[in-house]
């Protein structure tokens, strides 16, 4: 079997995986502030897990990590934070790695096209990995599309700050599923597209997978997407909803547990 642990600035997802990649069980809880605190729920969580055969752990991590498997997350107040210790100590015969949580969705989402494939993550900020063929690029390590600057208004604010899916939840004051109106979707497509101009002009990706909540009603937003992007995108990529929108990462986790 092989757990995959998502840990997210608001909430943690663990699953319990099948060697063939069925989802056994699932448990989600809010992320602690306190790394401390996170720590001891986490474990608490995976003590039921003790008893199982687990061939792989695999943790996405919403920061870069470093060789020694340390991260820093920059919307968690944690610094040089490291668990494999405390999960080795609980599965000792276990392989843990720790990755890039938006690199794991990637692999997942982007095997099943051909191309430059480019996915975005629309969550609390927005995230992204770059993929080629089913292969993660090493570019992707420095992909950070939710921080690059758009002029919005009366003035340059990040793209995260604009079109995230917590962004639109202050935006449209209701969760991002819950979102109903053309007029809401059409504003929304305005404010995907600014970031999407800059995508599609700078990598040339031959399909864009968007994933996150906002995956969720992509495919009601797409229809007002062409005409803010047509006038200033030569060629306009393939724009797909996530095959597992809020579910992505965790069966990354799986994919990279079991074959690497």
């Amino acid at each position: 079997m092989h757990i995959a642990i998502d840990v997210g600035a608001t909430k943690t997802l663990i699953a319990l995986f099948s060697e063939h990649g069925r989802c056994l069980k699932r448990i989600k809880f809010l992320t602690n502030k306190n790394p401390n605190l996170f720590l001891s729920e986490l474990t608490s969580n995976l003590q039921p897990f003790q008893k199982k055969k687990i061939h792989s752990i695999t943790v996405a991590v919403p920061a870069i990590v470093e060789k020694d498997c340390s991260f820093s997350p920059k919307n968690l107040p944690w610094k040089n934070f490291n668990l494999v210790p405390e999960l080795k100590n609980m599965f000792k015969d276990s392989r843990i790695s720790v990755l890039n949580d938006a690199d794991l969705a990637t692999l997942f989402e982007s095997g099943f096209y051909k191309g430059k494939v480019i996915y975005l993550t629309f969550s609390t900020g927005i995230g992204g990995g770059i993929a080629k063929d089913g292969v993660v690029q090493k570019q992707s390590a420095s992909f950070e599309p939710g921080h690059v600057l758009y002029h919005f208004g009366d003035s340059d604010r990040e793209w995260e700050k604009l079109a995230s899916a917590k962004a639109l939840k202050s935006v449209f004051r209701t969760s991002v599923r819950k979102i109903n109106k053309k007029s809401s979707f059409d504003a929304i497509a305005f404010r995907l597209s600014l970031g999407l101009k800059n995508i599609i002009n700078h990598y040339h990706p031959d399909v864009i997978i968007i994933g996150g909540p906002l995956g969720l009603i992509f495919n009601n937003i797409r229809p007002y997407l062409k005409d803010y992007l047509f006038p200033n995108v030569n060629s306009l990529p393939k724009l797909v909803k996530a095959k597992r929108p809020e579910e992505s990462t965790i069966y990354g986790c799986y994919l990279y547990g079991k074959f690497h």
